[in-house]
C-alpha cells in the first residue's frame, strides 16, 4: 500500500493520547446541563450510568475544551492560525475589528507588513526567548522542517494523529506542555508530526501493519526481516505489558511486567516498534472525560538483569516529546531496594512534572490508594480475575483493508469533514461576533469526525490483540470487565466513558 493511498487518515490512518474539545460562551461558562451533542463535558446522566457499571469520570480538569479561561482561548486561537499557515491552508480574510479580540491571531490578507508579522511567528533569536524545556532539540527540527518538509504531509500527520479525538483537545496537549506559549507549543507539535511521518512511520507502518504483519515477518525468508518479527511478537507472546481496565479516576491502565525484560533478547527496533504500538493502542481508549493514562510497573522478581537504560530513555522522550500531557500516573510497585540507585537516575531524566507524577507502592493496601481493589488484578492480589494471554492474529481478521473502494470513500468523506473543520475553525477565529454558533458547529463536525473515524479504523489499522479479545469493539465501544464475548452467548458490554456509550439524551426537565 502506498502512502498516497489514505490522504487523510492514517497515511493511512491518525493519534495518540494524546484527545479532546469546545470555545466561544462554552469555554467560559460551560451550562449546568449540556445539550447531548456538545462535546467537552460530562452528562450528568451518562457519569450515573458509567458509574453504575464500576467506572469512575472524575470533573473535566482546567485548560481542556469546555473548561478554558478567556487568555487560553486566546491562546488555542493563535495556535490554530498559526498551526493552518504551517500546513498551507488558505486563510480567511480577517475583520478590522477582530484584530483585538484574539490577538496574535491574524490571517489579514498578505500584505508586506503581515508577511513579516506571520513569518515572525516561525522565528525566534536565540537567547532568552528559546525554550528552556527544548531538551529534545525539537526547535531545530522545526526550522528544518519548515524549509523541507511538505506541508500536505504535515497537515496529512496532524489529522492522522487526531484519530477520534475532538481536535482542539490535541492542540490543548501540546500548549499545556508548553506553559501556553504558543510558539513553543507550534514548535513541539510540529516536530511530533515530523517524527511520526519521518522517523518512526507511526500510522503508515506500525498501526498499519500491526500484529499481522509481524506474524508473516516472522516466517521470512529474510533474516534480518525474520527476526525484527519474532522480537515484535516475542513481547506480545509474553506479556511484557498489557492494557486492561481503569483506575480511580477512570483512566485505562498499562501494566508493564519489568521482570520480562532481558537487555539484548529484542532488537533496539523491535522494543521501540513495540512502545510506539502500546501507546498508540492506548490512545484508542482515551476521550474527552479520560484523557490520560495510568502506568503500572510491577516490579515483583526484579534483578539487575532487568535493567536496560534505552528503552527507558525511549520512553520517557516518547511522552516528553511526542505523546505529551498523556500521563496520568505511574505507579512503581514492589521495587526492590537496589531499585532506589536505579531510580535517582532515571529522576534526573525526567521533566519535573512527569517525574511528580510518578508514586511508589509497596503493598496491597498503598496500590488501592489509586486502584480499587476490584480493579487490581488477581496476579498483583486484587480481585479481578483476569489472566494475561497472548490470542494469535487470525487469517482474514483484516479483510476488510484490502477493500480498497471502501476505504477510498470513507478517506474521501473524513477529507471532507475536515476541510469544513477548517473552514470553520478560521471563521471562529476571525468573526467573534458569530462564535458561540461556530463553535457549536465545530463540535458538531468533531463528533463527525470521531463517528467517522470508527467507521474508517477497520479499513486502515490491522486488528491487535485488544479487538480478537473483544476489549476494543465496533464503533469505538470499550469492554474492560466481563466474560469476553462469544458466538453463542454474547455478553453484555459494559459502559465505557473512553468511546461510548453516546450521551444520553436529556429530558425535558433537565433542560433549563
Amino acid at each position: 500500500m502506498g502512502s498516497n493511498d489514505y490522504r487523510f487518515c492514517y497515511t493511512p490512518i491518525v493519534a495518540v493520547t494524546a484527545c479532546l474539545l469546545t470555545a466561544g460562551s462554552l469555554y467560559l461558562n460551560p451550562s449546568k446541563n449540556p445539550p447531548a451533542a456538545e462535546l467537552g463535558t460530562v452528562n450528568p446522566a451518562v457519569s450515573t450510568e458509567l458509574a453504575s457499571s464500576g467506572i469512575m469520570v472524575g470533573p473535566v480538569l482546567p485548560g481542556r475544551p469546555g473548561h478554558l479561561t478567556a487568555d487560553q482561548e486566546i491562546k488555542l486561537q493563535e495556535l490554530w492560525t498559526a498551526t493552518l499557515q504551517v500546513f498551507g491552508v488558505q486563510t480567511l480574510d480577517r475583520p478590522d475589528d477582530a484584530e483585538d479580540q484574539s490577538p496574535g491571531s491574524s490571517t489579514a490578507a498578505p500584505d508586506k507588513k503581515s508577511k513579516k508579522k506571520k513569518h515572525s511567528m516561525f522565528r525566534r533569536d536565540d537567547g532568552a526567548s528559546a525554550d528552556p524545556n527544548d531538551k529534545y532539540g525539537q526547535s531545530k527540527d522545526f526550522q528544518q522542517v519548515l524549509a523541507t518538509q511538505d506541508p500536505e504531509k504535515l497537515r496529512t500527520a496532524f489529522w492522522s494523529m487526531v484519530k477520534h479525538d475532538h481536535p482542539d483537545g490535541l492542540l490543548l496537549r501540546f500548549l499545556r506542555a508548553r506553559k501556553w506559549d504558543v510558539h513553543n507549543a507550534l514548535v513541539m507539535m510540529i516536530a511530533t508530526m515530523n517524527w511520526r511521518l519521518k522517523d518512526i512511520h507511526v500510522d503508515d507502518d506500525i498501526m498499519l501493519k500491526g500484529e499481522g504483519q509481524a506474524l508473516l515477518d516472522s516466517s521470512s525468508s529474510n533474516a534480518a526481516v525474520k527476526k525484527e518479527g519474532n522480537d515484535f511478537l516475542a513481547q506480545l507472546r509474553l506479556g511484557k505489558s498489557f492494557l486492561h481496565g481503569t483506575d480511580r479516576e477512570g483512566r485505562p491502565m498499562c501494566f508493564v511486567r519489568v521482570r520480562l525484560h532481558k537487555q539484548g533478547e529484542q532488537s533496539e527496533t523491535s522494543l521501540e516498534r513495540y512502545t510506539v504500538y502500546t501507546i498508540e493502542t492506548a490512545r484508542l481508549l482515551l476521550a474527552p472525560q479520560v484523557d490520560t493514562a495510568a502506568i503500572v510497573f510491577d516490579m515483583t522478581g526484579f534483578s539487575l538483569a532487568n535493567m536496560d537504560y534505552a528503552p527507558v530513555k525511549f520512553m520517557i522522550k516518547c511522552f516528553e516529546a511526542n505523546y505529551p500531557e498523556s500521563l496520568g500516573v505511574v505507579l512503581v510497585h514492589k521495587s526492590p531496594w537496589i531499585f532506589q540507585s536505579i531510580w535517582n537516575i532515571i529522576k534526573g531524566w525526567l521533566d519535573p512534572v512527569v517525574a511528580s507524577k510518578v508514586h511508589f507502592t509497596k503493598n496491597l493496601e498503598e496500590l488501592e490508594r489509586f486502584v480499587e481493589k476490584s480493579h487490581i488484578i488477581k496476579e498483583l492480589g486484587g480481585d479481578d480475575p483476569w489472566e494475561y494471554h497472548y490470542v494469535e492474529p487470525k487469517t482474514n481478521e483484516n479483510e476488510k483493508m484490502s477493500d480498497k473502494s471502501t476505504l477510498q470513500r470513507l478517506v474521501d468523506e473524513r477529507e471532507n469533514v475536515v476541510k469544513e473543520y477548517e473552514r470553520t475553525t478560521q471563521e471562529w477565529i476571525t468573526k467573534p461576533q458569530n462564535r458561540t454558533a461556530l463553535q457549536q458547529k465545530r463540535n458538531d463536525l468533531a463528533e463527525r469526525l470521531r463517528a467517522g473515524y470508527w467507521q474508517l479504523d477497520p479499513y486502515a489499522r490491522a486488528r491487535s490483540l485488544y479487538d480478537r479479545t473483544g476489549m476494543i469493539r465496533e464503533g469505538g465501544l470499550i469492554q474492560y470487565y466481563g466474560e469476553p464475548q462469544t458466538a453463542n452467548a454474547p455478553k453484555p458490554l459494559i459502559a465505557s466513558p473512553q468511546n461510548g456509550p453516546h450521551p444520553v439524551e436529556p429530558r425535558a426537565d433537565d433542560v433549563d
